[in-house]
């Protein structure tokens, strides 16, 4: 590392990012206002996106809407608008990339929920899409939600080569080395013993591909990943790996121990379903404990790059007090 560079200086980052109305006084960000406006704008370019085109014969936009439309904490969207901000990249810019991501973390869900998957009947609260509107359209559904995300990354105003690298990107998040590759592992541990290395694996498909792939689509639209911007690259990847696997170790200990109106879904299904479990195998304390340590990982890794990841940084606070919640 050259002497006397800045975290700018090293990762090429631009000013800008998201905006003014999201900073306080100090010139430091406020969490409650950019988290709230980014997760606004997404619901809105989710909602222009997804037309409600109803003629009457078929049920799928208003499905796909449902699927869509209904909450959600919108982590991966505000995860791109953090990594944007790190490479300088105005909100409003990402706005479609956010919603094409939403909709692929929808189209897993909508068929995780499959009576042939995980099998469950609640999601945020709500019955899930093939309750509501029966499996087939659901399996439709997280087909469409596919396609209508690479649809708009593939027409976004942007160079082609940008296009490429973010279709690329979040192809890969899905593919069989990432969401689909990891939910098959995760059918196949059904009432099998597994070894912790096991189940850390298959949750950096199921779950990790797609926060890592939020973050460098963040990065992505502004700077190319290349020689002269390994570090960064390699900075966000580490911080990836560990907050998504903190994320779903978190999910576990709230499967575990939350109730029904806490999860917004029902509580107790990987123990129901036989499922082994980071909370499963290594005991409530200790995988409550390890995903601190993730987060405090993660925080390392962008340590380096300075304020510009400042947002990344209070993601990492706020997945500290969603990992909290069972234990206030």
């Amino acid at each position: 590392m050259q002497t006397g560079s800045t975290p700018r200086d090293r990762i090429g980052v631009s000013a800008g990012g998201l905006g003014a109305q999201a900073r306080g006084a100090s010139g430091g960000l406020l969490p409650e206002i950019w988290m709230q406006d980014g997760a606004k704008r997404v619901e809105q370019a989710l909602g222009r996106l997804l037309c409600a085109k109803d003629d009457g014969k078929t049920e799928l936009m208003a499905a796909m809407r449902y699927a869509t439309l209904h909450g959600g904490k919108r982590t991966r969207a505000l995860l791109c608008l953090a990594a944007g901000a790190l490479a300088g990249t105005p909100a409003h810019m990402l706005d479609d990339v956010c919603a094409a991501i939403e909709m692929m973390h929808a189209c897993t869900l909508v068929h995780d929920d499959l009576p042939a998957m995980d099998d469950d009947v609640l999601r945020r609260g709500l019955p899930t899409v093939h309750v509501k509107f029966g499996e087939a359209t659901a399996i439709l559904v997280g087909d469409a939600l596919q396609a209508h995300a690479f649809l708009t990354l593939a027409s976004l105003d942007a160079p082609g080569d940008n296009r490429i690298a973010l279709v690329r990107q979040l192809a890969q998040a899905v593919s069989a080395e990432g969401a689909a590759g990891g939910q098959a592992i995760d059918l196949s541990l059904v009432g099998k013993h597994a070894g912790l290395d096991r189940i850390l694996a298959m949750h950096g498909m199921k779950t990790g591909a797609l926060v890592r792939a939020s973050v460098r689509m963040g990065a992505l639209y502004s700077i190319a990943e290349d020689a002269a911007h390994a570090a960064l690259y390699a900075a966000l990847d580490r911080y990836t790996a560990c907050f998504g696997l903190a994320l779903q170790v978190a999910d576990d200990i709230l499967d575990a121990t939350a109730d029904t109106a806490t999860l917004g879904k029902t509580p107790g299904k990987d123990a129901g379903a036989q499922k082994p479990t980071c909370a499963s195998i290594m005991g409530l304390q200790a995988a409550r404990q390890f995903a601190l340590y993730l987060l405090h990982d993660a925080g390392e890794a962008i340590a380096p790059l300075g304020p510009r990841a400042e947002g990344l940084a209070q993601m990492l606070q706020r997945a500290n007090l969603y990992l909290s919640a069972p234990y206030a």
